[in-house]
């Protein structure tokens, strides 16, 4: 089994700082491409093509499930469109379609969690099974999987560029732990990172995805121009371990030696590396943007549920309340979220078909 060495996963059970509590940006973005999954899944799945003569069972995978419940409500979506899809085409009801579902998350992900708040399985139509592992490699066998969908994950790297973390490299990301306001030399790494691990993320899911089937992704993206909201609020995470280490809590290397592994593209920096990668056909890609939001502490708690396993682990449990404590002090000083000089991010929404 693969180490833990990389692996990132959100903060599981269900307690205050969990992902299952703090994850309403997320389930936001799901709703809002609803009725954009219905059309691509309308427009581009042929489901009578996909059906074997002697098997009328479609296999699905979220990648990046997390500890629900946002995957079991976009899970359900997508089956009610495929089935809606093939009623238009016509196909028997006599013989109803069935589906398999496979979460997928890394090793350490709260698989309990998930299960536990599985709906029973007279409320939901499919059949389940988790898949460990990083989905930067393989994960299924070869024309396995007839529909792909990953929400809030891609944009997780599977590690951190090396170079950044180099005393000696033009690319150290000293003081800080995003590459916004850093040289152009650590966001050169990062981009390059990011395109080696969709390249590998598209290479398997193309060996893995039927002939026809589709692939929808959906994640956070920044504006082409201009500050951003997400990533000053990156910025602000890093002057708020600074803080701490002029108290003396934490030294200043190990303050160097800490960034975030994962990068926000823009549109057209995602759709140039899909394109470049060639595996599959670019079927939609379109933005729209996340409402904003004034209000820190829920900020703070969105960000903990995601990044407060990465903090314990590199500075040690100790510290964690007092770091995102400094955190919220320094987006409430800095009107960061009400200050109109920055732009909020953008949802993505991207279809692919092998």
């Amino acid at each position: 089994m693969e180490s833990d060495q990389n692996e990132f996963p959100m903060n599981g059970g269900d307690g205050k700082y969990s992902y299952y509590r703090n994850s309403s940006p997320q389930k936001w973005g799901l709703d809002s491409a609803k009725a954009l999954i219905q059309e691509v899944i309308d427009e581009n799945l042929d489901v009578k093509q996909l059906l074997s003569s002697s098997r009328r069972v479609l296999s699905i995978a979220d990648l990046g499930c997390s500890v629900g419940p946002n995957t079991f409500f976009a899970v359900r979506h997508i089956i009610e469109s495929i089935k809606l899809k093939s009623q238009s085409q016509g196909l028997p009801g006599s013989d109803p379609l069935e589906f398999q579902v496979f979460f997928n998350d890394h090793v350490t992900n709260d698989f309990n969690t998930l299960f536990k708040s599985l709906p029973s399985l007279d409320d939901r139509p499919y059949y389940t099974a988790s898949v460990p592992g990083s989905f930067h490699g393989r994960l299924f066998p070869v024309d396995s999987v007839h529909f792909f969908h990953s929400s809030s994950s891609i944009q997780w790297l599977s590690k951190v560029p090396e170079e950044v973390v180099k005393k000696d490299s033009p690319a150290c990301n000293e003081g800080k732990v995003y590459f916004t306001s850093s040289p152009r030399e650590v966001e050169e790494a990062y981009g390059m990172q990011f395109s080696k691990d969709i390249n590998s993320f598209l290479n398997a899911r193309a060996v893995e995805l039927v002939s026809g089937g589709l692939m929808v992704l959906i994640m956070v993206s920044v504006p082409p121009n201009g500050k951003c909201v997400l990533t000053e609020l990156f910025d602000l995470l890093g002057s708020a371990l600074m803080d701490l280490v002029s108290t003396g809590l934490v030294s200043e290397d190990k303050v160097d030696s800490f960034n975030l592994p994962m990068y926000i593209p823009t549109l057209e920096y995602l759709k140039g590396v899909i394109e470049r990668n060639g595996q599959f056909k670019l079927e939609r890609i379109e933005s729209w943007l996340i409402p904003s939001n004034s209000d820190a502490e829920s900020t703070v708690l969105n960000l903990r549920a995601g990044l407060e396993g990465l903090v314990k682990k590199h500075f040690g449990s100790e510290i964690v309340d007092k770091v995102f404590y400094q955190f919220e002090k320094k987006i409430t000083d800095s009107c960061v979220l009400t200050n109109k000089d920055y732009k909020v991010p953008e949802v993505l929404f991207v279809t692919l078909k092998r």
